[in-house]
């Protein structure tokens, strides 16, 4: 059931619920034949994921303040608020196969719903589900490797290498498996990244044993470096250590 919405209560029952669940925001006004047309199909789809989004209903003409301050320029207008913010909007009276994907697109789906439980069980359902989802592919190797499966790791992993991340945990696994960098690693576990970093890439040009267990040099050095920039991409851009040793690699590799 749509609740209500005036310019009194929109803060609190759209812009502070949105941070809780998403909310969806219908502008409408009572003369608009497309709005009538629109709102089964947008009450539908509410209801058929059972409290997990709310719509609201603006009436545009009672409420000019916050057409304007959205900038409702044609109705229906629908916008999807999470987080106090406008994340998604359309105009016009969209088909109900297409509503229903502009909800689906604001729900989390069963396999986000999983990769929020976070253990391998829930992330290995997750990863059948939606087996071309690099990030969870990358959170099941991380479970993995936490219980030390370093090979179940990189299968996780090994047809998503496009992703930096999970080309950074292959690379992790290749080189602990031909006996390289392996306390490195183990540090990073501890939590020790930025000394890890500093190790790394000074290993980058490491010339010692031309061939380490089956690691020609250019190879060694592949890894090397993608395992560095999986690293990075689990900081913050924002880290000044982000900075300091995305600098630190693209010297190292000059």
């Amino acid at each position: 059931m749509a609740i209500s919405v005036n310019e009194e209560n929109f803060e609190s029952e759209v812009l502070e619920r949105s941070r809780r669940l998403p909310v969806v925001v219908d502008f409408w006004a009572d003369w608009c034949g497309p709005c009538k047309a629109l709102s089964p199909a947008l009450e539908k789809a509410e209801a058929s994921r059972a409290g997990k989004v709310v719509l609201a209903k603006v009436d545009v003409d009672a409420n000019p303040q916050l057409g304007a301050l959205f900038q409702v320029q044609g109705i229906p207008a629908v916008k999807a608020f999470r987080d106090g913010k406008v994340v998604d909007e359309f105009v016009g009276a969209l088909p109900p196969p297409r509503v229903e994907a502009f909800f689906d697109g604001l729900v989390p789906s069963r396999a986000d719903e999983l990769l929020a439980a976070g253990d391998e069980l829930s992330l290995r359902e997750a990863a059948e589900l939606e087996p071309r989802r690099a990030d969870i592919a990358v959170a099941l190797a991380k479970a993995r490797l936490e219980r030390g499966a370093e090979a179940e790791a990189l299968e996780a992993v090994e047809s998503h290498e496009n992703d930096f991340a999970a080309a950074g945990i292959a690379a992790r696994v290749r080189l602990s498996q031909a006996g390289i960098a392996i306390e490195a690693f183990e540090a990073l576990d501890r939590g020790e990244t930025e000394a890890v970093l500093d190790a790394l890439i000074e290993e980058l040009d490491n010339p010692s044993g031309n061939h380490d267990a089956g690691l020609w040099p250019e190879e060694r050095r592949e890894q090397f470096r993608r395992a560095i920039v999986g690293i990075l991409t689990d900081l913050d851009p924002a880290d000044p250590a982000a900075r300091t040793y995305r600098r630190k690699l693209a010297a190292a590799l000059d």
